[in-house]
């Protein structure tokens, strides 16, 4: 289950990141605001690709399953 978790984060964080792209060259977005949120949408993307995102570390999310080993 916790895979699913993964993969559905890691595509909203792409669908968010392609809308703000859509938007910003559209010139829905424009200016010093959309300069912020086109490299936000960049870190989106890149956090998706590696699959990590920092922003779960100081908060100890985990979206990657775990084997168990036997001792």
């Amino acid at each position: 289950m916790k895979k699913n978790m993964g993969t559905a984060d890691r595509v909203i964080r792409i669908i968010i990141a392609a809308t703000i792209g859509v938007l910003y060259f559209k010139e829905v977005i424009t200016g010093t605001l959309g300069i912020i949120l086109l490299v936000l949408s960049a870190v989106f993307v890149l956090t998706s690709l590696i699959s990590f995102c920092p922003l779960y570390a100081p908060f100890g999310i985990k979206t990657c399953s775990i084997s168990k080993k036997n001792n």
